[in-house]
C-alpha cells in the first residue's frame, strides 16, 4: 500500500482524501490518502519521511516551505517559489505546483480580459504567473506592501488598499483566506462593492462554501464559483503525478467529480 497525505494548517476541512481515495478505489490502485495537521512548515520534510509517504499535497500556509525543502522543482513552481505537490522517488522529493493549471482549467469557460487578484500569497503567485503565461495581464490588490515585491519585480501592476482606485475588471479572484473560518471580506466593502458592481465573474479559491465574497457576488448578479473545480483539476494533476501518469485523465476527472457528488 502506498501512502499519500495533505499537510496544512488548517486541514480538517480538506476533501482531498475523499477525491483521491475514491479514485484509488475505483482504479484499483494500491493507495491510501489522509490529512494531517502540520503547524510548523519547516518540519514538512521530516514529517513526510517519518510517515513514509509516497506523495503529498501541501496547503496553506506551507507552500513556500514546500518549495524550499524540495530536492528538485518542476514547471511553474520554480517561478512561483510555492509548491503544493511532492512526489518521492529514490529518497528525493520532486515538487510541482498544480494549483495554477488547475485554477486555469476551472475558469476556461469564462470570457474575460481584465483580471484582479485579491491577495499576494503562494496561490496568488501561482495564478498570476500562469495567467500571464496564457497571455493575460492580471493586477494584484493586497492589504499592504508585504509580499507585493514579488509581483512588482515580475512586471505586474500592484496596489495596496490605501492606494487603490477602482477600475473595471471582468474577473475578480479571491486568493486570501478571508471567509474560510470567519465572515470577513478579502478587502474593505467600500473597495469591493464598486469593483464587483462592474465585474462579470467572481471566483474564490475557498471551496465548499459560499464565502461573504461570493455571497456579495451572488447578490450583485455576477457569475460566481467557489474553488471546488480548482480543487478537482489540481487534484487530477497531482493524482497523475502520484500514479506515474498510467491512467487516462478523463477517467480520473470523472471519478473525482463523482466523489464530490456523494
Amino acid at each position: 500500500m502506498k501512502l499519500y497525505a495533505i499537510f496544512g494548517n488548517p486541514v480538517a476541512h480538506s476533501i482531498s482524501p475523499t477525491i483521491h481515495n475514491y479514485a484509488f478505489m475505483h482504479l484499483k490502485f494500491p493507495g491510501c490518502y489522509t490529512k494531517i495537521f502540520v503547524e510548523d512548515g519547516s518540519k514538512l520534510k521530516e514529517r513526510f519521511f517519518a510517515l513514509q509517504l509516497r506523495g503529498l499535497n501541501i496547503t496553506v500556509p506551507h507552500k513556500e516551505w514546500a518549495y524550499k525543502l524540495a530536492d528538485e522543482v518542476f514547471g511553474i513552481a520554480k517561478e512561483v517559489e510555492a509548491v503544493n505537490t511532492w512526489y518521492s522517488k529514490d529518497g528525493k522529493i520532486y515538487a510541482y505546483n498544480t494549483d495554477a493549471p488547475g485554477f486555469y482549467e476551472s475558469i476556461k469557460e469564462y470570457e474575460f480580459s481584465n483580471i484582479l487578484i485579491l491577495g499576494a500569497g503562494g496561490t496568488a503567485k501561482a495564478i498570476a504567473l500562469y495567467l500571464k503565461e496564457q497571455g493575460y495581464d492580471p493586477q494584484i490588490l493586497n492589504r499592504s506592501e508585504k509580499r507585493l515585491s514579488f509581483f512588482k519585480e515580475r512586471g505586474f501592476s500592484c496596489y495596496t488598499w490605501d492606494e487603490f482606485s477602482v477600475q473595471k475588471y471582468d474577473l475578480i479572484i479571491n486568493t486570501t483566506s478571508a471567509g474560510l473560518t470567519d465572515n470577513s471580506l478579502p478587502a474593505p466593502q467600500d473597495i469591493l462593492l464598486p469593483l464587483m458592481q462592474q465585474a462579470k465573474y467572481a471566483v474564490d479559491v475557498i471551496y465548499n462554501k459560499l464565502t461573504p465574497f461570493l455571497a456579495l457576488a451572488k447578490d450583485l448578479g455576477l457569475t460566481y464559483k467557489d474553488g471546488t473545480d480548482m480543487l478537482l483539476y489540481q487534484g487530477v494533476l497531482a493524482f497523475e503525478i502520484f500514479t506515474d501518469f498510467i491512467y487516462e485523465k478523463e477517467e480520473i476527472i470523472k471519478l473525482m467529480r463523482r466523489s464530490l457528488q456523494l
